[in-house]
């Protein structure tokens, strides 16, 4: 399931991803962040992946279809988990998009959003 956090405000969107996720979820998940990209011209988004259990195969193909399409409508990509592997797909991710992409440990949830909330270097 993707869940939106209450903090989400303007370009600063936060998800909860729990469980495994099915193309439903990315039904709900992308026209979330389209609709913020209507009102600004980069988003920035924080991904907590809590007791998180991967993807099935359709919620893959939508999770890569979305990196695709929304590579350069993203400058800042939180992913907030506990796990060692939530940290090394962090780092699988940066080819495939031109954000910055900065790993959290679920403790440090708070510094993640007051990162993703600064102000932008560029104006």
């Amino acid at each position: 399931m993707i869940e939106i956090l209450s903090r989400s405000a303007e370009n600063v969107l936060g998800f909860r991803m729990t469980g495994k996720l099915h193309d439903e979820d990315y039904k709900h998940f992308v026209p979330t962040v389209d609709a913020v990209l209507t009102e600004h011209e980069k988003v920035r988004l924080l991904g907590w992946f809590d007791d998180f259990h991967g993807w099935d195969l359709h919620a893959l193909w939508d999770d890569i279809k979305f990196a695709t399409t929304h590579c350069t409508k993203a400058d800042r990509i939180a992913l907030v988990g506990d796990k060692k592997w939530e940290e090394w797909m962090a780092k699988v991710c940066k080819p495939f998009t031109l954000a910055t992409i900065r790993y959290f440990d679920v403790e440090e949830i708070d510094s993640a959003w007051a990162w993703l909330e600064e102000p932008s270097q560029d104006g």
